[in-house]
């Protein structure tokens, strides 16, 4: 048997979050530090990015690689988790098997949408791109 790369927790949905388009919802609670999602990344070299910064795709990238000079879009339900400064899940980038993990920082309850900060630490109050004034 093949060892599975990648994982999405059977809790986990889409729906649409008010005021926000789509998000990612949990139907049952999950407890603190419990992995929800393992999902591979495409990795695209530094000159696609101002290729991908002309199109839709810009919002859903990752800055990619230890110098972040690359780009990468997650598979899965990534690139759906919706921004807040305080998330209540924290992603890790694996580089060397390009990989994103996403995992709850706290509780979770039945119904709860799942964020992400996407400053990469699930605390970082630094502003991101579309609050930049």
């Amino acid at each position: 048997m093949q060892k599975k790369l990648s994982y999405l927790h059977p809790a986990l949905y889409v729906a649409t979050a008010k005021g926000r388009g789509r998000g990612v919802f949990a139907a049952d609670a999950l407890p603190a530090q419990t992995v929800i999602e393992r999902a591979p990344v495409i990795v695209m070299p530094a000159e696609a990015r101002p290729l991908l910064d002309k199109t839709l795709l810009h919002d859903y990238i990752f800055e990619w690689g230890e110098n972040r000079l690359e780009c990468g879009v997650a598979l899965g339900y990534v690139s759906v988790y919706n921004h807040v400064y305080t998330s209540n899940c924290e992603y890790e980038m694996n580089f060397r098997n390009a990989m994103i993990t996403v995992r709850t920082v706290r509780a979770i309850e039945a119904g709860e949408e799942l964020f992400i900060n996407y400053n990469g630490d699930w605390n970082n109050d630094k502003p991101v791109w579309f609050d930049v004034v």
